[in-house]
């Protein structure tokens, strides 16, 4: 017999599909029984091997239920059972084993396959009706609770991508409102953001930083390094673009920006009503970065480990783009200048293990800067 489909007349006279059942059996007798018994109420394809099953049940359109018989030559039913369940594909077609064998050990391991029923033959034609249209009212329902959980993964995957755009949009809208009030660049920022990741990269598995730089700190740090100089905003213009040395007094106005930063995103958190956590290292960066390991820093003289890790990774990166950055106060150092700067400051100006990352790191910092230079 061919693998052609008995079909129900009832196809043709309702709305809802007709569900699809696939016998397999090795004797065309058992196959005529089955497909007459059950084409009144399903489309009914049959299969008189094993290797034939796997086949149609990979096919579209794939058939709702399988009865499956065990004793087959080739392929049997216990292993078709367990490639269809070890197959994406089909493992969520349920299977009820329809055999002869009546003992309860080849029950049990037939329903240990993955299989949802055993029947016995010889069979009871309403009792076999009534499980079939019992595992297909189940299958329904699984998939329809499959669909709407994957449709709702969808939908948090989507308003996930949604919050982070808004994210880096608001960030970048942030920064580059910052930029139009200085003469640095908007590669500037993509420059420290490359740099801060570099340097976290490389220190996350040292003992003093394995529990802070996972993968979800390291992309907060990312996303957070723009803001760092955010509070400049705030500081007027005759001091911010000032050609020359400031005065005392001058200093002391351009370190606020430390605070008019921390106080800015501090504002964003309380319109928001609620704490987000690149938020918070975006506040930890503005307001801290420029604190030094030995405590000589502002705003608070905050000194050694009581500096945050994210200001301190920012401050070497800040420095080094600062120093091999054209200003209006100072021309470009050399990316070798640059470096000697930052390992004269080692354990002064910075976390001395952060300045050893920087020294194993300096060469993809130097490439880097060349990827992303300053406009000329």
């Amino acid at each position: 017999m061919d693998n052609a489909p008995f079909v129900s007349s009832q196809a043709t006279l309702v709305d809802k599909p007709i569900a699809t059942i696939l016998v397999v059996d090795d004797t065309p007798d058992n196959l005529t029984l089955m497909g007459t018994l059950l084409k009144e109420h399903y489309v009914v394809k049959v299969a008189n091997s094993g290797e034939k099953a796997l086949r149609i049940a990979q096919s579209a359109p794939q058939p709702d239920l399988i009865l499956l018989d065990i004793v087959m030559p080739g392929l049997d039913g216990h292993e078709v059972c367990r490639q269809l369940k070890d197959n994406a594909a089909t493992r969520n077609i349920p299977v009820i084993f329809l055999t002869s064998r009546s003992d309860t050990d080849d029950e049990r391991a037939g329903l240990a396959l993955g299989a949802v029923d055993y029947i016995t033959k010889p069979i009871s034609p309403p009792i076999l009706l009534a499980r079939v249209n019992t595992h297909l009212a189940l299958k329904a329902t699984a998939d329809f609770l499959r669909d709407k959980s994957a449709y709702l993964e969808r939908e948090v995957a989507m308003r996930t991508l949604e919050v982070q755009a808004i994210q880096d949009v608001t960030i970048m809208a942030m920064t580059s409102l910052a930029e139009t009030r200085d003469n640095e660049t908007g590669n500037h920022i993509r420059r420290t953001q490359l740099y801060v990741k570099a340097l976290a990269e490389r220190l996350r598995h040292h003992p003093r930083f394995e529990h802070i730089l996972n993968d979800r700190m390291i992309d907060l740090l990312y996303k957070s390094a723009p803001l760092h100089d955010i509070g400049k905003i705030g500081i007027p213009d005759s001091i911010l673009l000032k050609p020359g040395k400031l005065t005392v007094e001058e200093f002391e106005v351009m370190k606020t920006h430390t605070t008019l930063g921390r106080d800015a995103i501090e504002d964003a958190e309380r319109r928001l009503g609620m704490r987000v956590a690149f938020l918070s290292v975006s506040k930890e960066i503005a307001y801290s970065h420029q604190e030094m390991w030995d405590g000589t820093g502002y705003p608070l003289a905050l000194a050694g480990d009581a500096i945050p890790v994210s200001a301190r990774l920012m401050a070497v990166a800040d420095v080094y783009d600062a120093l091999i950055s054209k200003r209006v106060y100072k021309p470009a150092f050399s990316h070798d200048q640059a470096c000697n700067t930052i390992i004269r400051g080692k354990g002064t100006h910075f976390d001395p293990d952060m300045v050893d990352a920087f020294v194993d790191l300096a060469e993809d910092f130097r490439k880097i800067a060349e990827k992303y230079p300053d406009p000329t």
